[in-house]
């Protein structure tokens, strides 16, 4: 079926899933952050400071000393999204784009949303702590933008839950993601004092991120699904609804579920992600297409 532009963009957004959408933010930030500065500099003139570049630099860019934060906290979330480069911007989307597919085959869209946000913050928090900790650093009220830090730890989480499971890099080398990782770690904790112009401390605490959401994934305290039942009691609250309660190990129990005992449910849970794993080890060695209609069906219910 034949779609308009409008229409097409439409239907990515309602149906492409959670990568889609945050390209799509991505995007629109992208565009209206280089627009206002290309019309403030219409406004401005030859010669006369751009007002309007000013103001957007203030709103969309995490400031990296301590004062410069306090005065401007918003910065933490809305650096996340945030692209002042062309290329900057491309990179970080199409390397999320490519580790989303492979993030979705172990995780829901909920989950990567959490983890691109959670993982951001924390590589904004690691930029400040290291501005205060590092003299070298003490002093430089540089401006941070960027969805490296939130893409690196979407990256992470994937890596670390199947390090073994292999890629293809460049389409050509066959590499563990594991490995592949690792090169991403090593380059940045080997350039974090260049003063090469690229925030190094976000990128490793997106990568922190990533590692430690995966860590007890199916316990109440795992960091991701903490948060995600905190924002859901949150929002019950506001709208005078029952809140939440937590089951043991992090998940609630379905109604067909509802008279099992703790050692039954985690049984039923533990034979389900070995049904996982063997289909995901099947894709590692065959690929996605060796997958039998009913293997599809159960990793597609795992990803919902």
């Amino acid at each position: 079926m034949n779609r308009s532009f409008s229409d097409e963009i439409k239907h990515q957004w309602k149906h492409g899933g959670m990568h889609i959408k945050l390209i799509g933010v991505n995007l629109a930030v992208f565009l209206l952050i280089n627009i206002l500065i290309g019309l403030g500099q219409l406004f401005a003139g030859k010669g006369n400071p751009n007002v309007i570049q000013d103001y957007v630099y203030q709103i969309f860019s995490l400031h990296g000393d301590l004062k410069g934060f306090l005065t401007h906290p918003w910065g933490l979330f809305t650096s996340i999204f945030a692209h002042f480069g062309f290329m900057h911007f491309v990179f970080n989307m199409v390397f999320l784009y490519f580790i989303s597919r492979f993030f979705l085959m172990y995780f829901s869209h909920q989950r990567m949303l959490y983890t691109y946000i959670l993982g951001g913050i924390f590589g904004g928090l690691f930029e400040i702590i290291a501005n205060m900790v590092f003299p070298a650093l003490q002093g430089d009220s540089g401006l941070i933008v960027g969805a490296s830090g939130a893409v690196m730890a979407i990256f992470m989480a994937a890596a670390f839950h199947r390090p073994m499971a292999q890629v293809m890099l460049f389409g050509v080398i066959k590499m563990r993601m594991v490995f592949l990782a690792g090169i991403f770690i090593l380059m940045d904790l080997l350039q974090m004092g260049t003063m090469d112009n690229v925030a190094h401390f976000a990128h490793l605490g997106g990568i922190a991120f990533g590692i430690l959401s995966i860590q007890n994934l199916q316990s109440k305290n795992n960091i991701v699904n903490f948060t995600q039942r905190t924002v859901k009691n949150v929002k019950a609250s506001w709208k005078g609804q029952p809140t939440m309660k937590a089951q043991k190990g992090g998940a609630r129990k379905n109604q067909s579920a509802k008279n099992q005992t703790d050692a039954e449910y985690n049984r039923q849970q533990k034979k389900k992600q070995g049904d996982i794993d063997v289909i995901l080890d099947k894709i590692s060695k065959s690929g996605y297409d060796s997958l039998t209609k009913r293997e599809k069906q159960v990793l597609f219910d795992q990803s919902k």
